[in-house]
């Protein structure tokens, strides 16, 4: 398979539940097995780290967008493969879609839900045409799956956008996720605004 690079949204939190952690380092070990360049928040802590450790701990290639003050305040994780120093988080986003064939949502915080519904707009509006696969880890992201429904539903967005995203409930799931995706064009402008 040739190397694909697979943009990995996720938090940095140490109190969470360590089933997220445990899916996020199985999720870096997966895509590591399978040739994918892991590209992330750059960070040391919480699902961030546990993902770098599974894709390194198998060899994979890690890449982490971080924007500068981080760095300054050390939350930047110094074993990966290459790190990127942005000037903001606009930057940071913008730069990991940029190098994204794929884009995963693994559970997270504020960060991690401002990514992906950005995923989300941007692939409705043909800005970004790469599968996005969420990875609904504890049943995390049901709450936004309704809501997602409920825009549906109520025409702020049209029925075949919800093709856009495939939710996942295991990390070995998101490969075959990837792969099945259905095909997104810029033609989806043309639906974009109901």
């Amino acid at each position: 398979m040739a190397n694909r690079s697979t943009c990995i949204y996720c938090g940095s939190s140490r109190q969470c539940d360590p089933a997220y952690l445990a899916a996020a380092e199985r999720l870096g070990r997966v895509l590591a097995r399978n040739n994918h360049t892991v590209v992330y928040g750059g960070g040391a802590s919480g699902s961030m780290g546990k993902l770098a450790e599974g894709a390194l701990a198998e060899r994979g290639r890690v890449i982490g967008v971080i924007p500068e003050f981080m760095v300054k305040i050390e939350w930047a994780n110094p074993r990966i493969t290459e790190t990127i120093v942005v000037q903001d988080m606009h930057e940071r986003k913008r730069r990991m879609m940029d190098l994204a064939d794929a884009v995963v949502a693994l559970p997270g915080g504020s960060g991690t839900l401002d990514e992906l519904m950005e995923a989300i707009t941007w692939k409705r509006l043909g800005l970004f045409l790469g599968p996005i696969v969420i990875l609904n880890t504890r049943s995390f992201y049901q709450p936004l799956i309704r809501l997602l429904d409920q825009c549906i539903g109520q025409r702020f967005m049209d029925s075949r956008h919800a093709r856009m995203w495939t939710v996942v409930q295991e990390p070995e799931e998101v490969l075959e996720a990837i792969e099945a995706a259905e095909p997104w064009s810029e033609d989806c402008r043309k639906f974009a605004a109901l």
